[in-house]
């Protein structure tokens, strides 16, 4: 006859550790069913951080310039120097083809000079080093190696510089490549938060931009400030005529610019060429801190490092590229989002 065992039941602790572990799991089931989804930064907050990384781009884009401008300087260095090399290589060439002219003709008279042989057949750096040697060429012959021997120096020096600034191109070119994809980065996560928004959010924002920018096209009260002159009065008056223009980074004009672009390409109208970047622009010219003396046309600086540049446009207003989704526009000082630095009259 089969026995039947009554089932074991579990213990008093296990069955209490069961429990709790069920409790926790319906508690946490209910406390994420009644979690509040993420809220959604409204339009105004992300219009701040839109502006904040507009302000970060400009900043990596006057790096970007600053590299940009350093590879262009320094490929034109190299390829003076190159042109250099090629011409004294020329240069000694047609020296050597002398020496070899003096040794055909001493031959074809009866013998080649010991002297004129050894040369042709080693270097003549440690030859001419030789005392004993100088004695037995003419004084043709040894204006003519030591010439040959100048121009090995020189182009070895010129090859070692060559070689020199190929290798800073190489690092700047790394440094352009990085600076833009910072820039581009900076762009593309502003991008991303302006797709956050809804259809009517993008419609108001944009309505703002417009009446931002309305001023390039609108009278502005400059006041009675006449005090451009010269130059200053050239470029402003260059200035002027990109009201309108879009901004775009790393742009130099005609048809968009970034902020320094903007001051380059307006001083260049007036035949000045002042540098590319604004930290190298307020190297140049007189300083003037005092907003009060401002003239028409003074390049003005903004922010601690000095990364937005404009040109002044008398009454306290400023002609200037702003920065990403932006004209060439007037702007107040007092609205450019930075403290205003000092001004510099070129």
């Amino acid at each position: 006859m089969a026995s039947h065992r009554r089932a074991k039941q579990p213990g008093r602790a296990r069955v209490t550790v069961l429990t709790s572990a069920a409790a926790a799991a319906v508690a946490l089931s209910a406390q994420a069913a009644n979690a509040a989804p993420s809220e959604k930064p409204s339009k105004s907050e992300v219009k701040s951080r839109v502006d904040k990384l507009y302000e970060e781009a400009e900043q990596a884009t006057e790096k970007f310039n600053g590299a940009k401008e350093k590879q262009e300087k320094l490929q034109k260095q190299i390829s003076a120097l190159q042109d250099s090399v090629a011409r004294g290589q020329d240069e000694l060439n047609e020296l050597r083809d002398g020496i070899g002219s003096m040794a055909t003709a001493q031959y074809r008279s009866g013998g080649l000079d010991p002297s004129l042989q050894l040369f042709l057949s080693s270097d003549p750096d440690s030859y001419l080093d030789k005392a004993s040697t100088l004695d037995q060429l003419s004084s043709q012959q040894v204006e003519t190696l030591k010439k040959i021997q100048a121009k090995q120096r020189e182009l070895a020096q010129e090859r070692a510089e060559a070689t020199g600034k190929l290798k800073d191109l190489a690092s700047t070119r790394t440094e352009l490549a990085k600076k833009k994809k910072e820039v581009q980065a900076k762009l593309a996560e502003a991008q991303k938060l302006l797709n956050s928004l809804t259809a009517a959010e993008k419609a108001a924002l944009t309505a703002e931009q417009d009446r931002a920018s309305r001023s390039s096209s609108a009278r502005v009260d400059l006041g009675d400030d006449t005090s451009a002159t010269g130059r200053a009065a050239a470029a402003f008056a260059a200035a002027k005529t990109r009201l309108g223009t879009p901004y775009v980074y790393g742009a130099t004009g005609p048809s968009s610019f970034d902020c320094s672009g903007l001051t380059s390409w307006a001083y260049a109208q007036a035949g000045v060429s002042i540098p590319r970047t604004s930290e190298s622009q307020s190297t140049i010219g007189t300083k003037i801190y005092s907003a009060s003396e401002l003239q028409v046309g003074d390049l003005v600086f903004f922010f601690n490092d000095l990364h937005h540049v404009g040109l002044y446009a008398g009454n306290g207003q400023i002609l200037h590229a702003p920065r990403t989704g932006t004209v060439v526009r007037y702007e107040s000082m007092s609205t450019i989002g930075g403290p205003f630095m000092f001004g510099v009259r070129v």
